[in-house]
């Protein structure tokens, strides 16, 4: 890619990894690298625009329905996709059914936009990284396929050491922290051929790994807090997405412009 290049709009699709969960704000909402990115690409360019389709919990049928559409009208410079890890998580899981969807969405996605990027998604190590690796990297190795053939960017995010390590998850052991996100956008920053402010891929500082019963208690917590409602949605067919819109559906200047105090004169 072309160091300093120049991007006027950016669209973001996909799940909760892409609306930001687990970076959350005092105000209670969540930001994520796609904000991040957002921002950064505003800096460099008057008149920036954004819109963030991405909503929690959606299958890539959901993100093919909902998503793709609207991104592709919005013609923008930059569109990032990423997509079909919450079906790969699932018992029943239809590898077949999922890349015939990811190519779908890559092909309508790839001619309306400037540049597509795709991403091999990060994991978590531990055991539940090891049980979903071979449906993972199949996934990945159909990303790749599409972007040879769609002249789409890859952002390896999957081949990170540092995104892999447990102090870089929230204690949902499913998303990102603050300073996860950081690194995945600095990644696509670079992936779209801008100067790099920052090296992602650095390992976190040695750390001591906590006792057996500090890890106890943590893995306690998160099947109370965390694991129990998640499989509670999954066996009644519920999402954390249902219902809740889009963080930015609309494709417009950003940050959005503050209203003045003054008021209007009659």
């Amino acid at each position: 890619m072309e160091m300093n290049a120049s991007y006027t709009s950016f669209v973001a699709v996909g799940d909760s990894f892409t609306e930001g969960m687990s970076d959350l704000l005092p105000d209670g909402s969540y930001r994520g690298w796609a904000d991040l990115l957002a921002a950064r690409l505003a800096a460099r360019t008057p008149d920036f625009r954004y819109a963030n389709l991405a909503v929690r919990g959606k299958l890539i049928g959901q993100i093919v329905e909902e998503q793709v559409g609207p991104a592709a009208a919005m013609r923008a410079d930059v569109v990032t996709l990423v997509g079909g890890l919450n079906d790969a998580l699932r018992p029943k899981y239809d590898m077949d059914r999922v890349r015939a969807l990811l190519t779908e969405a890559v092909e309508k996605l790839a001619p309306s936009c400037g540049q597509l990027v795709l991403m091999r998604s990060p994991g978590r190590n531990g055991p539940v990284m090891e049980r979903f690796r071979p449906r993972m990297e199949e996934l990945f190795a159909h990303i790749e396929d599409l972007a040879a053939r769609h002249g789409a960017l890859v952002v390896d995010l999957y081949g990170s050491a540092a995104l892999g390590d447990p102090r870089m998850w929230d204690v949902d052991r499913l998303h990102l922290t603050a300073e996860g996100h950081r690194r995945v956008a600095e990644a696509v920053w670079q992936t779209l051929g801008l100067p790099p402010e920052d090296d992602w891929l650095a390992p976190l500082p040695f750390s001591p790994r906590p006792r057996w019963a500090t890890r106890r208690v943590a893995d306690a917590r998160f099947a109370r807090e965390h694991l129990a409602p998640w499989i509670g949605r999954r066996l009644t067919g519920r999402s954390s997405g249902d219902g809740r819109p889009a963080k930015r559906p609309d494709l417009l200047p950003y940050p959005t412009p503050r209203p003045t105090d003054e008021t209007p004169q009659p």
